[in-house]
């Protein structure tokens, strides 16, 4: 008797642990950043979502664009605008990737973990292979995830050809990344 419960309950932990393999975060801050000689500009956005498998390592980020808010108006315009991200047409910016060194990040125990993201970024409807460092904190149980990386706007065809606006944007933009599972 006492063994078959012993079964049970062995059974049941590793059922759950199975399905804590994957973490969702609805708590993912993006945040850009560019520096011109004409402005700094930022902007952050609290809206996205992600996903994380700690067994396989896929990992998913679904970023609405139209979310982002700026310091300034203008800038938000010009961000939305055709001209520009077009986010009526893109509304989302995707990352769809891997962590390829997954067995490097002990989920289990606290710390601090480095670790290499492969995957394809889709922004602007144009998706480009990307491979970035990201760091995992792990502390009790939680699951801590940042990264800062740079991305040319032109490799997404987003530019400003013509106008003021393309002499106030620099070519490549900061992306910090900071997500709690």
């Amino acid at each position: 008797m006492k063994k078959s419960f012993l079964t049970i309950v062995a059974v049941i932990a590793i059922s759950l642990t199975s399905f804590a393999q994957k973490q969702v975060s609805t708590n993912t801050h993006l945040k850009f950043f560019s520096s011109t000689p004409a402005e700094d500009i930022e902007a952050n956005n609290f809206k996205a979502v992600s996903t994380i498998d700690t067994n396989a390592g896929n990992i998913v980020f679904s970023v609405p664009m139209q979310s982002f808010e700026f310091e300034k108006s203008l800038m938000q315009k010009h961000f939305n605008s055709e001209k520009f991200l077009n986010t009526k047409a893109n509304p989302k910016a995707k990352l769809i990737g891997k962590v390829v060194n997954i067995e490097a990040v002990k989920f289990s125990k606290n710390g601090t973990y480095t670790a290499k993201v492969e995957g394809s970024l889709t922004i602007n409807g144009v998706s480009k292979p990307i491979t970035e460092n990201v760091k995992f904190t792990i502390t009790e149980g939680k699951i801590n995830l940042t990264s800062k990386f740079n991305i040319t706007l032109a490799d997404y065809e987003v530019a400003f050809e013509k106008g003021k606006p393309s002499t106030n944007i620099a070519k490549t933009v900061e992306v910090t990344v900071e997500a709690n599972y």
